[in-house]
């Protein structure tokens, strides 16, 4: 029995070592041998703004809007939708929140470490305009077709006189190329002054292909008159031929001054947008059967939107209903049937990657209330990294002293604790830095490095609280291994109440503090945690594994009014 008990504390003594090894080894490369290094080039430790820099955007709120009793709920509507946008771009840790100055609202974002600028603005505050339209009515479009051809008949009357200007130029003898490099509108071939390829008849639009292949134009020869085309003005000079009949090929050149002929939109807008949008995912079924269909986007609407959506597809059956997103359409569909069920698809020429982004997008929703950048600051670390060796050098001389006092008054057992505080330290650095293959990242801030350095001294508490326990035990006259496990049990109520309170008071910092304040509260629960483990387990089985009765011959290693006379007995 003596033997099983020994074989499993050598078990659990020998799993111990291990962890310790590895969470010391992460954290001290240099160390480790080249192949363990190649690892830890992956672990770096992700650092807040005050830290590396980054970047740092405010937003000025527009509420004008709003009635005044429901701005608050406003404003925190927008930093929540912000806070979904920035943690889906992957920036570690961003801040987002919100300030006033006098009755002006601001939104401030820091993103440490940030560099592009653009993408992040992008992020922010461009969200996708999701807007279902029907088709117009043929009297309708007729009123549209008049009404442009209204607006645009004096500038396309302008345009023509521009034409005919350059035609009376060109005649005048005025070099062709010239005038194309620098008038015409066919950006394709403007820069080699408007030369065209050797073509045969029927490659051109029918009234410039009349115009070049007339049979009195000669080579070198200019259309006298304006070619006009769907396009526009052109003016046409006739190069040079090759070939006969069938055959012949001419190249040519022209100047071409466009036309405004905007299109008249066939479709017109509903009630139907984003705003009734429930939930947006990335499909790629194929909702007819069998194997795997191009990317596509499934919408479903709330009860509003698929109410909306069932009359849309009730009174345009046969018809296309058409999908606009950002005021460009993405796919018009025919419906084939009313639709009750608020399902929608948004198809087209989407890459899966497109397909995801765009259901992200939606699912983000639109903005409460507009925001409009007024302020944008790249920070430098300088201070930050002043600051940080600071930190860590106030650190480690806490440590060192923390571990000098309790090897002094705890003397056997105080080493014991300060390998453990070692230990403690070298975990917390570990768990840092391996959270970034994870979606937790944890990104350390100054506030951070205050929790860190804070739970250290929670860590020494508890093997106070530990040590003095047993030390009363044994002034009990009770023998070694008995007020060991007593001491521990005395000690873990006072331990577990205190490290309680402190993770609740954490909490509640997560969950009502922003920024640094969440950075901070983060931090602190990781070393409590770490703390009890290393303070309970850790120490305990170390304590337990090598007390024993070489120990009553060294009473002095104990202290505390320890003599020795009671020890465990054979």
């Amino acid at each position: 029995m003596r033997k099983m008990h020994h074989s499993k504390r050598s078990f659990w003594l020998t799993i111990l070592f291990s962890v310790c090894v590895v969470a010391i080894a992460i954290p001290a490369p240099k160390w480790a041998p080249a192949w363990w290094k190649s690892i830890d080039q992956k672990l770096s430790i992700n650092l807040g703004l005050d830290l590396q820099g980054g970047l740092h955007l405010e937003y000025a709120l527009d509420t004008s809007k709003i009635a005044p009793e429901k701005v608050r709920e406003a404003e925190h509507a927008v930093q929540a939708v912000v806070e979904r946008r920035v943690n889906a771009y992957g920036v570690g840790e961003p801040i987002v929140q919100l300030a006033h100055r006098g009755e002006d609202s601001f939104l401030i974002v820091e993103f440490p470490g940030a560099k592009n600028i653009d993408d992040i603005k992008n992020v922010i505050q461009k969200t996708p305009f999701l807007e279902f339209r029907e088709p117009k009515s043929e009297d309708a479009m007729e009123e549209e077709r008049q009404a442009l051809a209204q607006v645009v008949a004096p500038m396309n009357e302008e345009a023509q006189q521009q034409a005919q200007d350059l035609l009376t130029r060109v005649q005048n003898g005025e070099d062709f190329s010239a005038l194309a490099k620098e008038f015409s509108k066919d950006t394709s071939n403007s820069e080699e002054g408007g030369v065209l390829d050797f073509v045969k008849k029927g490659a051109y639009v029918p009234e410039f292909d009349a115009a070049l292949f007339a049979d009195d134009l000669q080579d070198g020869q200019v259309v006298d008159h304006l070619v006009e085309t769907q396009f526009g003005w052109h003016i046409v000079k006739k190069m040079e031929t090759r070939g006969e009949g069938d055959d012949r090929e001419i190249k040519a050149q022209h100047i071409l001054i466009g036309k405004l002929d905007p299109p008249v939109d066939q479709f017109t807008a509903t009630e139907l947008t984003g705003e009734y949008l429930e939930q947006s995912q990335l499909n790629l079924g194929n909702q007819y059967g069998g194997g795997l269909s191009e990317p596509e986007v499934l919408l479903q609407f709330d009860s509003t939107g698929a109410k909306m959506f069932a009359d849309i597809t009730k009174r345009n059956l046969g018809k296309q209903v058409a999908i606009y997103l950002d005021n460009e359409i993405v796919s018009a569909p025919t419906v084939q049937a009313e639709i009750t069920d608020g399902r929608a698809v948004i198809s087209g020429n989407f890459t899966v990657q497109e397909a995801k982004d765009l259901a992200a997008r939606l699912n983000e929703g639109a903005l409460p209330v507009p925001i409009e950048l007024v302020s944008q600051n790249s920070v430098e670390a300088t201070l930050g990294q002043v600051a940080l060796q600071k930190s860590l050098y106030a650190g480690i001389i806490g440590l060192l002293c923390m571990m000098l006092f309790m090897i002094a008054y705890y003397r056997f057992y105080g080493l014991i604790a300060s390998m453990a505080l070692i230990v403690y330290t070298a975990t917390v650095v570990t768990i840092i830095r391996l959270s970034t293959f994870t979606p937790m990242s944890i990104t350390l801030t100054l506030a951070g490095i205050a929790g860190l350095i804070l739970s250290i001294g929670m860590a020494v508490d508890a093997n106070i609280l530990i040590f003095e326990r047993l030390r009363e035990e044994l002034r009990r006259g009770k023998p070694l291994q008995r007020a060991i496990t007593e001491g521990f049990a005395r000690a873990w109520t006072s331990i577990r109440d205190g490290n309680y309170s402190t993770i609740l008071t954490s909490l509640v910092l997560m969950t009502m503090g922003t920024g640094f304040v969440k950075g901070f509260a983060i931090i602190l629960i990781l070393g409590v945690l770490t703390s009890m483990f290393t303070a309970i387990i850790l120490v305990r089985i170390v304590v337990v594994h090598v007390s024993g009765p070489w120990l009553a011959r060294y009473p002095w290693l104990i202290g505390g009014g320890y003599s020795g006379d009671n020890h465990d007995k054979k």
